[in-house]
């Protein structure tokens, strides 16, 4: 962001938004809220234009103040839960973490993945799709400054100010394989119509833009389009069959009541695999689970890529409803050897929890974290602020003790300034609370610490 702020996502968002200044009707607010909440209209009279008679429209009476005091504690949790998904790394691990659901059809034994801290100059490279696969260490600059900033306010101990300490960590460097991702090897028109023959796209991949698209993206119809960055990285959507497109219109008919007939979970697997099959990807290199939660209006699986024995933060989803594929997002470039890198030991490692230049992040949080995301109390106005500080109040300058009690060799993507993908070594270091934390494992000779 500069002086200026023209780089500010949120003020650039705004600068676009057509109906900037256009002041809503009376009673306006009121009408969407009784719309949502499905409640009946009462008549009222409202102004037309000026030397026309006035007319009777159905708007309702509802008292906001209440309903946003209902609705306050749900959206905490709400945002709890995304919070922590984003930091997990990995939407689809997280979101069973968080729920509770049992992963079905997992390969036993396989590592977690592990999500690196996004860093200056490599998450710009990153498009919307990557940066959904690959969770908080695939966000782009802007998203992550946001779940950062969520973050902070609703559990200010997670980030932030931290003093680390450990015993009993080893001291033995060595070397580790690392890969990358062959996006230009599959970016051809015969991956992508195969991929919309296996989603039901019509049409002809075309290339334009930065990426490839089959279909029509003004939401008539179901569209496929595929990114040129560093994974392929590919999303559909079938807008025909939206699940949550219901009730808000007040002529429509139909209920927004989660539907009954949904997919089985095994079904929702099925239908992913045979989705990386057709796409010419061994489904055999993959680890897929699906999660279920009640009043889901879709059956969702994730596949995760297996690289020697670990999953990689880049995964594949899908979304079934009892009338097809919903949505689906995935990356179609093939994962080849990149040869060993000299890594750091484990105490090294360690040390670079506290190095400013590694930017260590907590990549998952604590169980009680997670649990109070689940049972947030429902939230209580203040009836007064709060006393006046008196002099020579001491300063509240909370720091986090983060005692680390195992560590963890594994694997996470690291993107280029270039917009390419290496899958490179990364430790992973669990505190007594149960969060994670995570810092490369490639040792400095082979980091390029430039700026430009």
């Amino acid at each position: 962001m500069n002086d200026d702020n023209e780089l500010d996502p949120i003020a650039r968002l705004r600068a676009t938004d057509p109906a900037a200044g256009v002041e809503p009707r009376a009673g306006f607010a009121d009408d969407v809220v009784a719309r949502t909440l499905g409640e009946p209209a009462v008549e009222t009279e409202t102004e037309t234009e000026p030397g026309s008679a006035a007319e009777t429209e159905s708007a309702p009476v509802t008292d906001l103040n209440s309903e946003r005091v209902r609705r306050r504690p749900r959206w905490i949790q709400i945002a709890a839960v995304a919070a922590s998904v984003a930091l997990v790394g990995g939407a689809g691990f997280g979101l069973g973490a968080l729920t509770g659901g049992e992963p079905t059809n997992a390969a036993s034994g396989a590592g977690a993945p592990i999500s690196l801290p996004a860093g200056a100059g490599t998450t710009d490279q990153m498009p919307e799709g990557a940066a959904a696969q690959s969770g908080f260490a695939g966000a782009s600059s802007a998203q992550s400054k946001s779940s950062a900033g969520l973050s902070d306010r609703m559990f200010p101990y997670s980030l932030g100010r931290n003093s680390f300490s450990a015993s009993g960590l080893s001291t033995s460097a060595g070397s580790a394989a690392a890969y990358t991702f062959d996006a230009r090897g599959s970016s051809n028109a015969a991956t992508v119509a195969a991929l919309a023959a296996a989603l039901g796209v019509e049409g002809t991949p075309e290339q334009r833009d930065g990426a490839w698209f089959v279909g029509s993206p003004d939401g008539s119809t179901s569209f496929v389009s595929v990114s040129l960055d560093g994974t392929l990285s590919f999303s559909f959507t079938d807008p025909l069959i939206n699940p949550w497109d219901c009730g808000l219109d007040a002529a429509a008919t139909e209920s927004c009541d989660p539907p009954t007939d949904l997919p089985s979970e095994s079904a929702a697997i099925d239908a992913l695999r045979a989705l990386i099959v057709s796409v010419g990807r061994d489904a055999d290199a993959y680890e897929f689970t699906s999660e279920s939660w009640e009043g889901s209006f879709t059956r969702s699986a994730q596949a995760s890529l297996l690289i020697d024995g670990q999953r990689v933060d880049q995964s594949w989803s899908i979304e079934l409803t009892s009338s097809g594929t919903y949505s689906a997002y995935g990356s179609l470039a093939n994962v080849v050897p990149l040869g060993d890198y000299t890594i750091v030991s484990e105490q090294d490692a360690f040390e670079r929890l506290s190095d400013p230049r590694f930017g260590a992040q907590m990549t998952a949080m604590p169980m009680a974290v997670r649990e109070l995301s689940a049972t947030a109390e429902e939230w209580v106005a203040p009836t007064e602020p709060p006393a006046t500080p008196t002099a020579e109040t001491p300063l509240s300058w909370s720091v986090n003790q983060v005692q680390i009690v195992s560590a963890r060799l594994g694997l996470a993507s690291q993107w280029q300034p270039d917009g390419s993908v290496l899958v490179v070594p990364a430790y992973e270091f669990t505190d007594a609370e149960g969060a994670t934390w995570s810092v490369i494992a490639v040792a400095d000779s082979q980091l390029d610490f430039s700026t430009e």
